[in-house]
């Protein structure tokens, strides 16, 4: 009976491991230097496909995370570092320079080591979600309104011209 207790805990701790081996992998495999670098940047040098499967692959460790019962405010934290490093990483040129600096992964597995080991980032996400919403809209208006600044230019350009 105690056998059969403990697979759910066996299997999560594999799971954890195999976690912690492919962020090791994305974001700190390799050494140039001293200068610690993963297969993430160097993915990303393929268009599209790389910045995909990079992106695909951290998201895949943050549900493995969540399968094993991370809560929402900790999973919400990794995946807007999943989606920043995505984001971020598919700019040309500015994004290879950020891939090789950002680790979502790792500090992915640092989050989920807080959250499981000393009890931080625990609780709703709600306060998380609505501050991203809130920023989100403000961005937009924000951008809505430098559009209408630039129309308004443009058409007082085109109309002197004209």
């Amino acid at each position: 009976m105690e056998q059969l207790n403990n697979q759910p805990q066996q299997k999560r701790e594999r799971e954890f491991a195999w976690i912690e081996r492919m962020s090791n992998l994305l974001d700190n495999k390799f050494s140039i230097g001293g200068f610690k670098f993963g297969l993430d940047p160097l993915l990303n040098l393929i268009p599209y496909a790389g910045q995909f499967i990079a992106f695909a692959t951290s998201l895949s460790l943050v549900v493995i995370m969540l399968r094993n019962g991370a809560g929402s405010k900790v999973a919400v934290k990794m995946l807007l570092n999943v989606m920043l490093d995505a984001i971020l990483g598919a700019i040309p040129l500015i994004g290879y320079v950020f891939d090789f600096f950002n680790k979502a992964n790792k500090k992915n597995v640092k989050l989920l080591k807080e959250h499981y080991f000393e009890g931080k980032h625990q609780g709703s996400a709600r306060g998380l979600l609505i501050t991203l919403f809130i920023i989100i809209v403000l961005l937009c208006v924000g951008i809505f309104y430098l559009m209408w600044v630039l129309a308004e230019w443009l058409f007082s350009v085109l109309g002197s011209i004209f």
